[in-house]
């Protein structure tokens, strides 16, 4: 599949750049109608997974469509909510699911979520075919799409073929570039929102787990880089977090891709460096396409028409998934 590039404008001129294109969707939209059922599950080591079910409006072929939100998301945020809203409407029953800690729930154990935890979702994708779905789809956003091509690329021909393919949205493929991308001045915004929600939830869980969490250098925590280097890397079985960005960035898993994937990045997105993304690798892929679109930012993806209710990556997914 050969790389696609998108020269028209996808955002609207009030939207100028890839900070307000990433930035106004995430403050401003509102999807209504959505009303998720949700699951507990239990996880192999004990711990639990929230599962959020939205089913197709009209009966018919039982497709489903599992979706993973990105970093410190959950299943409310509105690129997972306007993506169920359209594929609901489309005959897609849907599952989006929340990482560990996500979702409104602390969970049980030591660890949380990290980019390359592929085996909660492999957790999720073996309960649906537990409740008797053969024809699954598989979307995923930033951080939940590296997620999801890490897995795709592990699983490598072995896949399950009930698994008939996935789109993702601004994945970070490299997530040492994306990590440093995110220091710099212009990124800190980002940064600090982050963080802001994920040191407290190490001071909880130190609490929980005292002889797994030291907090003497919590203080030193001032990058994502410091939180991955000091936290992540530590609770998840790394040596630091050069050595977690190398274990888990999906760039590394790609080629072992063996059933149709999009993958779908803005070179405005402030986040992911375009120059990050293996393209040529990706140019000569059979099973994978790169679709590079000039705007867009970090899942944006707003409609240049005020009146459309779904943006451009739902309708980009809705006609991909639809065409497997």
């Amino acid at each position: 599949m050969p790389l696609v590039h998108y020269k028209s404008r996808i955002s609207p001129y009030w939207l100028p750049n890839g900070h307000f294109q990433s930035i106004y969707p995430a403050l401003f939209r509102e999807i209504d109608g959505i009303k998720y059922f949700r699951e507990k599950i239990v996880t192999p080591d004990d711990d639990f997974l929230n599962l959020d079910w939205s089913h197709a409006q009209n009966e018919g072929e039982k497709r489903l469509v599992i979706l993973s939100h990105g970093l410190e998301g959950d299943t409310t945020r509105q690129y997972i909510t306007g993506m169920v809203k359209l594929l609901n409407g489309h005959g897609f029953d849907c599952l989006a699911w929340n990482f560990r800690s996500c979702g409104g729930e602390m969970n049980q154990t030591a660890r949380f979520y990290h980019s390359g935890a592929t085996e909660d979702l492999d957790a999720v994708v073996q309960y649906a075919f537990g409740k008797g779905y053969a024809d699954v789809r598989l979307v995923g956003f930033s951080l939940g799409g590296n997620l999801t091509l890490k897995y795709l690329g592990e699983q490598g021909a072995a896949i399950d073929r009930r698994i008939k393919g996935s789109i993702v949205f601004s994945v970070p493929m490299d997530l040492k570039a994306c990590s440093l991308a995110i220091i710099e001045p212009r990124n800190q915004i980002y940064m600090h929102r982050f963080l802001k929600s994920l040191k407290p939830k190490v001071v909880e869980k130190a609490g929980l787990y005292p002889q797994k969490i030291d907090l003497k250098d919590h203080a030193l925590v001032k990058t994502l880089y410091d939180f991955d280097d000091i936290y992540t890397a530590r609770l998840h079985g790394f040596e630091g977090a050069d050595h977690y960005y190398a274990q888990c960035s999906s760039k590394f898993f790609i080629e072992s891709i063996t059933i149709p994937t999009m993958i779908v990045n803005a070179e405005n997105d402030p986040i992911v460096p375009f120059k990050s993304l293996p393209v040529e690798m990706l140019r000569s892929h059979s099973n994978v396409t790169l679709v590079a679109t000039k705007d867009g930012g970090h899942c944006g993806f707003r409609p240049a028409r005020l009146t459309d209710e779904f943006y451009w990556s739902e309708k980009q997914a809705l006609q991909f998934l639809t065409s497997l």
